[in-house]
Order: structure tokens, then C-alpha cells, then sequence
């Protein structure tokens, strides 16, 4: 089949574009001497011939920018192509950078590219308006290991990986929780059997083992027009969903009509290979346009090598452009609602600032509702969030004041009774920071901290209680953190697992022992079922208290001989006064005298002690209200004699 010159140029897309007569193809290869598309029924038989060589109607023409172009007729959506490129230093066949969808392989470099059709995905979401920031609560998940079941609903993750349709069938759970938006783990391709997801090489096609097979579509299907039927949306067809790309845009789609933003972590500092060397294959990015020079392997797309893999060139244009262009295509092809930028200190540290500008420049003029946070953690802290020239225009950044801190404290309570606690740093964590609060995203845990393969990593009941992470101490010490990270300023984050008291390290390897142990929420022992209702009564009063998102925080009382924090947010000029009483100690309190802001009857409208042997028959609080009629005291104009759950926490508020 003849390459067609002339009808593809410099304004034409990158990568394969459909076209009313067949699929237009454009790529960037600077320092290529000839690249030649070849596609169709005509590519998998001249894979297999060996010593193949490309002829003069397979090449593309050189446009003049670095970019090669061309149309082959009668190409359509869903058919293979690759291209193959020459240059100085060699010669192979290589994945166009932009491609949509690679054809699932068992193993690297088998794997070619697919033609797609962006629009044929039909989107139900028109009506859908993300949350505004600082009224988000994000859940962090993995969706190769986060769940995956068969058509019974069995749990399934230790025989094959989660994927995007098995996220939906979960939905309904999220839903209940009360969080409003997730996010995803690097989903763009990668080459190793099991990944977090940070060492991809194909960032514009998604991990084909998180698509299922169209012979696995007729009971995902039932499931899912259910759902849309419930929302009064048309149905899909198995048609809809063969795309693999499509399961992705239907889980984005369902979570929108359910009221959840989707969020994608996008790694756009470094890439990484097949195997523990990060070695590239030959047909990725790598050695792309066959430079010649005194390393064999020069890289168009990457420079100096770091801990962390191979950084992007970022002095080059077209690698910029690149990587700008990857966040408009997600933030449009696919809908989604932000972007959290990995490690964007490395790409400072790596001569990308003016790139991390533009990023957040490009991304804000292409959906200005779309919310990023950077992973950023230099010493100059606000310029993540300053707007350029001086900082990088993000509009939030990752946090680990508050994260350390509490965490911190939870090794310090687990000593016992008698060991010193340090509530002045949690206190300085919730007011000293470094930008303003509310554009904090803040945690306790993350894929991080809780990671089987991290040194020091430790899921939060055992911080608490090593010895016995399903104890009363355990259960206790955590349900107050988690009140801390649920009432503070800031983004809230929550790590798979972590609001049901999953107490075991995780991993990607679903032959390991880190999977959540959902089976925990059904079982004999109601810990698991406590946590979560706990949980989910945390969040949803984040989202009914207006206060807990707002701007203003003030710790009143941080008293390590106590073992007592107490926490006053408002909203300025308005009110809506909450008052937060968190304690580490082993003992209940009674006739604790603690400040508040107005005389009156304060409500109580959350005691931790309930979720205890839920419901706890004989909860140590306070009958549903106290009444402020005592003195001046923490620096209020009133005061209150509370009754405080050991190791517990209240929430109170003005009426």
C-alpha cells in the first residue's frame, strides 16, 4: 500500500488521524534520514519476514519541522500500523509515541499500534460539574490490584489484574463512602508483568491488561447500562466498549454521573523500561529517530539519567510539546478532571521549569475547572502554586507536614500511657504552612508510604499498634487520626484500604500478600466494618460542614500533657463555627474544660467512641450537646465540661 504525499502537514495531528479517504500519519523524528508507515492486513506478515526492508512507496515525506507525514487509503479505525525509521546510528520499527491503543502482547516489543477513533466513545456527562477544590476527598487507588471479580462478583485479583470495568463495579462502594472524586495510579502503558504505574513508556495509551477482552464484555455490559439506566442514559452496545481506550472513557463517564471527579497521576518527569535496569525496548521511545554519536543508545526523547530513570529532554521543544500535548489530550479525549503531577521537583531540578509552566498554562486554557497538583518538594515550597513568571502555576501541591506529623504521633502513642506524645507539631502543621492551607493536598497515607518494597513503609493500625494491629488501641489511635486528616484544611487524600483499617503493606505483584482484605467487611470480626463506618461518617460531614472546608483553622489547645488537641475552624465573615477534640490519651476524660468560641448550646455531632463495637452500647460523650456557660478560656469568650472517649475524638458545632 502506497504512502499518499502531500495531504498530511505541519498543522495535521500527531500520531494516526482519521480522514474521510484513511488514517493520516504524522511523527517526529528530527534526526531521521527516512521513516515509512506501514499498516493494515500488510503489517503482520512483513513483521514476520526476516530481513524485511521497508520500500520507497512505504516512506513518508519530511515536512520540513522535524515531523514526517503521510496518508495510507482505506486505513480505518481499529487496523495495526508501525513505523519503521531510519538514521545514522541504525535502523527498526518503532511505536508512534502518540499512539491510542497498542495491541496486547505477552511481552515487549510484540506489541504494535491501533488506529482509533476518539469519538467513538458516546459520552453521557454533558450535565457533570466537578467539585470546586477545596470541597474535594480524593481515594487514591491501584486498578490492577485495587478489585477485580468474576461474573459471580467473586474476588479474583490473585489470578488476573483489576481493570477499568471491574473500578466501575465498585463504584456503588465509593459512592457510599461519600468521597467525591479518585485517583488513579499511573495508567499509561508499561512494559514490566506488574507495575505502580511510574515506569511507563507509551503515555498515550492505556495499560491494555486493565481492559478486558470482547468476549468478556456481555455480563460487564448488563451491569453498566444498569447503571446508566438508573441515570436515564442510553444504553452502550459491546461495540461501545471493544475499543479498549472506551472501558477507560466509560469508567470516567460512570463517575461522573455518579458524582465522582477522576483525577490521573501523570508521570512526566522520567520513564522507565522492561525490566529492574529500566532498559527500553527497541521499538519505544529511547532511540526513536536512530541518532548516531558516541553512545550507541542516544536518546531523542531523554537525557540524564537519575534514581529515578531517564529524565525528559526538556531542552528540546518537541519533547516538551510532547508532554504538554499528552495533558491536553487526557483533560479532552478522555474527560477527566485533573492531572496530579508526579515528582515536578525533578523536573525543576532537571532544567524544566519553563516546560512545568507551560504545562499548567496549557492545561488551564484547555479546562479551566480541571484541578492540578504538583508533587513538588524544594525548599522554595510556594512556588508550586505562585503563578509565573516567578512560580509554576499549579494550583495545589502535595503536602507531608500534617502526614509526618500524625503518623509521627501514632508511634508515639503506641509506647503506651507513659510516652511522651508531640502534639505541637501537628499543631504547627495544621497552621505553619507553608502556602495556604486550603490548597494543601494532605494524607496520612498513600501508594508511597504503604508500599511493600519502601523502607520504613507502614499502614496506619500499625503505627499504632505493631504488635496488634486489629487491637482497641489500634482501632482507637487511628479512628483519631483519621478525624485529624478529615477536618483539616486542605485536600484530604485516602489510600485503597485505609478507610476500612486494612492494616497489611500493599503491592502491585498480586502474587504477594498486599491485596485489601475485603472479605474483612463481611467477616466474624466487625473491626473493618466499624472503621468504615467511621469512615464514611467523617466524610460526609467534611462535605455538610462548610467549615472544615474552608480557609480558616485555629488549634486552641495542643497540650502534651493531655494528650488533648482541640481544633476551631469557621468560615470568615460568615461563621459556622466547628469545634474538633481529639485525644491520645488511654483514659476517658470527665469534666475536661476546653474553650469555645460562643456561649450556648454546642451540638455534638460526631463521637469516635460510637464506631467501637459499633454501635457501641455505652459510648463515652456527651448525650448530644453540651453547654458553653463556663469562663473565657483558650483565648474564647466561653467555655464547656466535656466528657472525652479515651483515645477518641468529638466534633461539635454551634446550635
Amino acid at each position: 500500500m502506497s504512502v499518499v504525499k502531500g495531504r498530511v502537514g505541519r498543522t495535521s495531528p500527531m500520531g494516526a488521524s482519521l480522514m474521510t479517504d484513511g488514517t493520516g500519519f504524522r511523527t517526529w523524528a528530527p534526526n531521521a534520514t527516512a521513516v515509512f508507515v506501514v499498516a493494515g492486513a500488510a503489517l503482520e506478515p512483513t513483521l514476520a519476514q526476516e530481513g524485511w526492508q521497508p520500500a520507497s512507496d512505504d516512506a513518508m515525506e519530511p515536512l520540513g519541522d522535524g515531523t514526517w507525514g503521510g496518508l495510507l487509503l482505506s486505513i480505518k479505525e481499529g487496523d495495526p500500523y508501525l513505523f519503521y525509521v531510519e538514521g545514522a546510528g541504525g535502523s527498526g520499527w518503532k511505536r508512534d509515541p502518540f499512539a491510542r491503543e497498542l495491541s496486547f502482547a505477552p511481552a515487549y516489543p510484540a506489541s504494535w499500534c491501533l488506529v482509533r477513533d476518539p469519538a467513538t466513545y458516546p459520552w453521557h456527562d454533558s450535565a457533570w460539574q466537578p467539585p470546586a477544590l477545596r470541597e474535594l476527598i480524593v481515594y487514591q487507588l491501584h486498578v490492577g490490584t485495587w478489585w477485580a471479580q468474576d461474573e459471580q462478583g467473586n474476588d479474583v485479583r490473585g489470578m488476573r489484574s483489576g481493570t477499568f470495568l471491574d473500578v466501575v463495579a465498585k463504584l456503588d462502594y465509593l459512592i457510599d463512602l461519600g468521597i467525591n472524586a479518585i485517583q488513579l495510579l499511573p495508567i499509561q502503558e508499561f512494559e514490566t508483568g506488574y507495575s505502580l504505574g511510574y515506569n511507563g513508556t507509551d503515555p498515550y495509551s492505556p495499560e491494555i491488561p486493565y481492559c478486558v477482552s470482547p468476549d468478556d464484555l456481555r455480563w460487564r455490559l448488563a451491569e453498566i447500562n444498569a447503571m446508566l439506566a438508573s441515570s436515564g442514559q442510553p444504553a452502550l452496545t459491546e461495540t461501545d466498549l471493544t475499543p479498549g481506550i472506551n472501558q477507560l472513557k466509560c469508567l470516567i463517564d460512570l463517575c461522573h454521573l455518579k458524582g465522582l471527579a477522576v483525577i490521573l497521576d501523570q508521570v512526566y518527569n522520567h520513564a522507565f523500561g522492561h525490566d529492574s535496569r529500566g532498559t527500553f525496548d527497541p521499538r519505544s521511545l529511547w532511540f526513536y529517530d536512530c541518532q548516531q554519536g558516541p553512545d550507541p543508545n542516544r536518546s531523542l526523547y531523554f537525557t540524564d539519567q537519575t534514581w529515578i530513570g531517564p529524565i525528559f529532554a526538556y531542552w528540546q521543544d518537541g519533547v516538551c510539546q510532547f508532554l504538554i500535548d499528552n495533558a491536553r489530550f487526557y483533560l479532552v479525549e478522555y474527560h477527566v478532571d485533573g492531572l496530579r503531577y508526579d515528582e515536578v521537583s525533578a523536573i525543576v531540578n532537571h532544567g524544566g521549569e519553563t516546560f512545568a509552566q507551560h504545562l499548567s498554562e496549557t492545561a488551564r486554557a484547555t479546562r479551566r475547572s480541571a484541578v492540578q497538583i504538583a508533587e513538588y518538594w524544594n525548599g522554595d515550597r510556594p512556588r508550586a502554586i505562585e503563578p509565573p513568571p516567578g512560580g509554576l502555576g499549579f494550583d495545589a501541591e502535595l503536602a507531608d507536614g500534617l502526614r509526618d506529623s500524625v503518623r509521627a504521633l501514632l508511634k508515639q502513642a503506641s509506647y503506651g500511657l507513659s510516652a511522651s506524645l508531640d502534639l505541637s507539631a501537628v499543631a504547627g502543621a495544621l497552621t505553619a504552612t507553608p502556602v495556604e492551607a486550603w490548597r494543601l493536598n494532605t494524607c496520612l497515607e498513600n501508594h508511597d508510604l504503604t508500599y511493600a518494597g519502601h523502607d520504613g513503609a507502614a499502614r496506619l493500625p500499625f503505627l499504632a499498634d505493631s504488635t496488634d494491629r486489629r487491637s482497641w488501641y489500634a482501632r482507637s489511635r487511628v479512628r483519631s487520626a483519621a478525624t485529624l486528616l478529615l477536618c483539616a484544611p486542605g485536600v484530604p487524600l485516602l489510600f485503597m484500604g485505609q478507610e476500612c483499617l486494612e492494616d497489611k503493606n500493599w503491592s502491585d505483584d498480586r502474587s504477594a500478600n498486599g491485596l485489601i482484605y475485603w472479605a474483612g467487611l463481611t467477616a466474624a470480626d466487625s473491626s473493618m466494618r466499624d472503621f468504615l463506618r467511621c469512615s464514611t461518617e467523617l466524610v460526609h460531614l467534611r462535605l455538610a460542614l462548610p467549615a472544615l472546608c474552608s480557609t480558616s483553622v485555629r488549634v486552641s489547645r495542643a497540650n502534651d500533657f493531655d494528650r488533648v488537641l482541640v481544633m476551631h475552624r469557621w468560615i470568615e465573615g460568615v461563621g459556622g463555627d466547628v469545634i474538633v477534640v481529639v485525644s491520645f490519651d488511654e483514659l476517658p476524660k470527665r469534666a475536661y474544660q476546653i474553650g469555645l468560641p460562643m456561649a450556648g448550646t454546642w451540638r455534638e455531632v460526631f463521637n469516635s467512641d460510637v464506631y467501637d463495637g459499633y454501635p457501641n452500647p455505652a459510648p463515652v460523650g456527651n448525650g448530644g450537646s453540651v453547654e458553653a456557660s463556663g469562663p473565657p478560656l483558650d483565648g474564647f469568650v466561653a467555655s464547656a465540661w466535656l466528657a472525652v472517649p479515651a483515645t477518641g475524638s468529638l466534633i461539635f458545632v454551634r446550635g
